[in-house]
């Protein structure tokens, strides 16, 4: 198979590729960006797989960085633009089933195409557009299939983060996995222990924001890969709830992890520790536990002054995302229209500060600061009091003589 038209990500690098053939070495466009244009979708990285080991491709262009360069990676600076550029190799053992042993650069196309994890990313493509095909990548992407290159439970031992790999392509791509593919991932599900937490959190909400996830989700439960995920173990009735969503949506990061903690009925407080174990930043875990909290209230009660004041615009588009799924009566336009119509939307909106009171009343800072400022915090919001520097001095002159 032949591209007739070569898009502009290939062409931008293909004096790259040039300058390697000129020098006497092959290079190919490689991995998912070959996969993508195939598939008629966006491209992002262009990476490129040469005979050349590092020292060569390091040789032939004035500015490189050293990536990855112990594994055959040098990142090639042209014009406005970076290029991934890795010898082909192969890999030994791999101990803790995360990384080989030992890395050993090859002058083999073929040699290094076999090493790749499924046969969809296993393909190359040549200068001119020429689809370089050794394991039915073609066959498996017009069949949506996903098939590990050779031996399934081989390439789990390898890198046993490519079963979440697998799971995750499902769900991006809507593709179904071949069968044993499917079942060494069962077999092997285990293996995810050795993987560190940073780099299953990657993949799975990869998985779960995919448009279709349920695909990919379906497969996380029938081959048991959640038992080996942070706090996980021993929920997977909890986790079958998600397929009772009532809109078919993509899910954003955020609002998988609220529902999540929904599913699993944990509060506040024992959600930002279950969040923690998974590395989240503390921001995503503050929004995540103010929407959950906010939720709760929601499921009960309607929006009101304080409420949206409290939550803040970003955990109350989450919460009315979540009720949507759940069911609820729900509308992130009216919840943003109110939310902007408030007369504050944080303490510094106040026409006046802390230094301001003091100056007017002639007074020392203390606890009768703070007491006041939230009196008058209060009032404004609830429109008792106009939030101008003039209405509120004159409101604490007169709260001064009482």
């Amino acid at each position: 198979m032949r591209l007739t038209s070569m898009p502009t990500e290939f062409s931008e690098a293909i004096p790259i590729i040039q300058e390697l053939a000129v020098a006497g070495y092959e290079a190919y466009f490689v991995g998912g960006s070959v996969r993508d244009v195939l598939l008629g979708k966006a491209i992002n990285d262009v990476d490129i797989a040469t005979s050349a080991y590092p020292k060569e491709v390091k040789s032939l262009f004035k500015r490189t960085v050293d990536v990855g360069i112990e594994h055959g990676t040098v990142l090639v600076l042209h014009e406005d633009q970076q290029y991934e550029i890795t010898t082909f190799r192969t890999e030994s053992q791999y101990q803790d089933f995360r990384r080989p042993d030992k890395v050993t650069f090859v002058r083999s196309l073929e040699e290094d195409l076999k090493r790749r994890d499924f046969t969809i990313n296993a393909l190359a493509m040549s200068e001119q557009g020429q689809i370089i095909d050794l394991f039915e990548g073609l066959k498996d992407i017009q069949e949506k299939c996903i098939r590990a290159v050779g031996q399934p439970s081989e390439r789990f031992h390898e890198d046993a983060l490519r079963m979440m790999r697998a799971l995750r392509f499902s769900s991006q791509l809507d593709f179904l996995i071949e069968k044993n593919t499917l079942d060494a991932i069962k077999e092997h599900a285990a293996l995810l222990q050795k993987i560190s937490v940073e780099r299953i959190y990657i993949e799975l909400i990869k998985m779960m924001t995919s448009r279709q996830w349920k695909r990919g989700f379906r497969s996380f439960l029938e081959t048991k890969c959640y038992e080996y995920c942070p706090n996980f173990s021993g929920r997977g009735k909890q986790l079958a709830c998600f397929f009772q969503l009532k809109e078919e949506t993509e899910l954003s990061e955020p609002v998988f992890w609220v529902l999540l903690m929904h599913f699993f009925t944990l509060n506040a407080e024992k959600a930002s520790s279950f969040l923690r174990d998974w590395k989240l930043s503390n921001h995503m875990i503050r929004l995540i536990t103010h929407a959950l909290a906010g939720l709760e209230f929601r499921l009960e009660n309607s929006s009101n002054v304080d409420f949206l004041y409290q939550l803040g615009l970003e955990p109350l588009l989450v919460i009315e995302e979540v009720l949507a799924l759940l069911g609820k009566p729900s509308s992130k336009q009216k919840v943003t229209d109110a939310y902007q119509a408030l007369p504050i939307h944080s303490l510094q909106d106040l026409a006046v500060n802390g230094q301001a009171i003091m100056r007017v009343l002639d007074k020392k800072p203390g606890p009768w600061l703070g007491d006041l400022l939230k009196e008058i915090e209060q009032k404004v919001l609830h429109k008792e009091l106009e939030n101008s520097y003039e209405k509120i001095v004159n409101f604490i002159q007169e709260c001064a003589l009482i």
